[in-house]
């Protein structure tokens, strides 16, 4: 007759191959997480300064686009569009975000004015 050896006691599982799976989930989500890179814009807000003068320098930041005193116009032609209507990079050019844009756009429009020259950018509440 066969003989087998006796039943060896029953061993719990290893909780050492979990811990490790745990602490790489853990150590690559702190690396891939992102810290500290928040960004601002440099914005002054607005006083008492000299009245309006000149014509209308209107940009409307649309969820479609970018319009130039009521005027459709691609962003990389808008600031050659403002030329004609500035009389030096000092004049107020005034931003008017419409319902739907997203503030991104309203950042892209304020970097390429700013990339162009102009200072005096009027961020105004939209209709």
């Amino acid at each position: 007759m066969f003989r087998f050896a006796p039943p060896r006691p029953r061993r719990g599982p290893s909780l050492t191959p979990m811990i490790d799976v745990v602490f790489l989930l853990l150590v690559f989500f702190m690396l891939v997480a992102r810290f500290g890179q928040d960004f601002t814009l440099p914005l002054t807000t607005a006083g008492v300064g000299a009245p309006y003068a000149g014509p209308p320098r209107l940009v409307d930041v649309t969820p479609a686009g970018v319009r130039l005193n009521g005027g459709a116009i691609d962003l990389p032609g808008l600031a050659a569009a403002l030329d004609p209507l500035m009389r030096d990079p000092s004049d107020t050019v005034i931003l008017r975000p419409l319902e739907g844009a997203d503030v991104q756009r309203l950042v892209t429009v304020i970097d390429t004015l700013r990339a162009a020259g102009l200072e005096r950018l009027v961020l105004v509440e939209g209709q």
